[in-house]
């Protein structure tokens, strides 16, 4: 079976952003947030897979779309976990470098899926 990249980082991602959340509640700190990018950052690997799974082309592209929203906002929470210090700038760094490294590949996957429709 081929492997795949995407679904690979998304997941090592997902496990970097529970480990995230478990710090968050263990420090007491950014409840609400945590609760938040809990959903969206298991989210996006979770809507990858499905999408490998999708019944045409279109089901596919849309899948992937929702998992480029999941990526914003994750990219959202993470950057607001710093700006309020719940996370120091070397966790800050290493979770938003990886998650727009996935949303650069889900954008260039959705491009190339959407050129391959013509």
């Amino acid at each position: 079976m081929k492997e795949n990249i995407l679904i690979d980082k998304s997941i090592v991602f997902a496990s970097r952003i529970v480990k995230l959340h478990d710090f968050l509640i263990k420090n007491k700190k950014g409840l609400p947030i945590a609760k938040q990018i809990i959903r969206s950052g298991t989210s996006i690997g979770a809507n990858i897979n499905e999408a490998n799974y999708g019944q045409s082309p279109a089901d596919f592209i849309a899948k992937m779309h929702i998992a480029l929203k999941e990526t914003a906002e994750t990219e959202y929470w993470i950057k607001l976990l710093y700006m309020a210090e719940y996370i120091d700038e070397k966790m800050h760094n290493s979770l938003l470098e990886d998650c727009l490294e996935l949303k650069r590949i889900l954008i260039s996957s959705i491009n190339t899926a959407k050129s391959n429709q013509k």
